[in-house]
């Protein structure tokens, strides 16, 4: 029997993370605390600074998922200090948050998704697009200068007397986060030959690879856009955006919908259907909303568009 990927993801994490707890443990006992002038060669410069740009991109996901401004300023500041321990404990925590339905139905999608809380209607926020850009494009050309600098400087980084325990721990943190990153870009590439080619050039270039991916979806949006349609494959990019809380989000375009209601009470079905107008449904597609404001009868909507209306 397959295992299902939330649980395959989640055990994945839980593994990693565990590893990476244990190798900080295990190099602090044998070389002591990383605070040390002496670890500071051009090479472990070259490999933090790379580090913290992949932590750039984890960080601005936890912020746009988290709706608590404390919480998402907790969850940042642990992974800046603890790294790869801190992303493994957040989407191991993500994966337990699952239903079943969500872990049987696109488990990535939803970790990815931003959940309201209850009750709390949350502005959504449109960040500049351009700006983004901007950022992950000057992330990128500064992880390449420093490349580019380490390298006529201190020659390949490929010499055995480099692999110091505290560089090794570094590496072991630095490509735990490139784990995470390459699920995320296996979920959004709809070719597993295109996936599997930015996976490996994350890997070789880790985050130049990641900024450049990054600004690459950037660009597909529009300035009206939110940023963080970029986090969803094309798939699911229109589904996040169309409702807050059973509220329309104004867009373009205009479709027309059939609206069927199906009221179940114990002694008899009600159905009856309506002609509805919604707002900047960009993709047409079947899909189900629950009434949170039903407990009895239960309400049921189904909206079906109709084309040519």
């Amino acid at each position: 029997m397959a295992i299902p990927l939330s649980n395959f993801l989640r055990s994945l994490f839980l593994v990693m993370g565990c590893l990476m707890v244990g190798t900080l443990v295990y190099t602090i006992y044998v070389d002591g605390f990383p605070f040390r002038r002496d670890l500071l060669t051009p090479w472990m410069i070259a490999t933090v600074v790379d580090f913290y740009i992949n932590v750039i991109a984890v960080a601005a996901w936890i912020s746009y998922k988290e709706s608590n401004f404390i919480t998402a300023t907790i969850w940042i500041l642990l992974l800046i200090c603890f790294g790869s321990i801190t992303t493994c404990v957040y989407i191991f925590i993500q994966f337990l948050k699952l239903s079943p339905e969500e872990s049987m139905q696109d488990p990535v999608y939803h970790v990815l998704l931003r959940h309201e809380s209850k009750g709390v209607e949350q502005k959504m926020k449109r960040s500049a697009v351009m700006s983004a850009r901007i950022a992950f494009g000057a992330l990128g050309f500064l992880m390449l200068g420093t490349l580019i600098y380490t390298l006529l400087t201190d020659g390949s980084p490929f010499r055995k007397e480099l692999l110091t325990p505290w560089m090794v721990a570094t590496l072991i943190d630095f490509y735990i986060n490139v784990v995470a990153l390459s699920v995320w870009v296996s979920y959004k590439e709809s070719s597993w030959i295109s996936g599997f080619l930015w996976i490996l050039l994350l890997i070789c270039f880790g985050s130049i690879t990641t900024c450049a991916y990054v600004v690459k979806q950037l660009a597909r949006l529009t300035s009206q856009d939110p940023v963080y349609l970029i986090l969803f494959n094309r798939g699911n990019r229109q589904l996040p955006e169309l409702f807050v809380h059973g509220r329309a989000e104004n867009r373009v375009r205009v479709y027309r919908f059939l609206l069927s209601v199906k009221i179940l009470t114990p002694a008899t079905v009600w159905r009856f259907t309506v002609m509805v107008v919604i707002d900047g449904y960009q993709n047409p597609r079947f899909f189900s909303l629950a009434c949170p404001m039903c407990a009895s009868p239960h309400v049921a909507l189904l909206f079906t568009s109709v084309p040519g209306l």
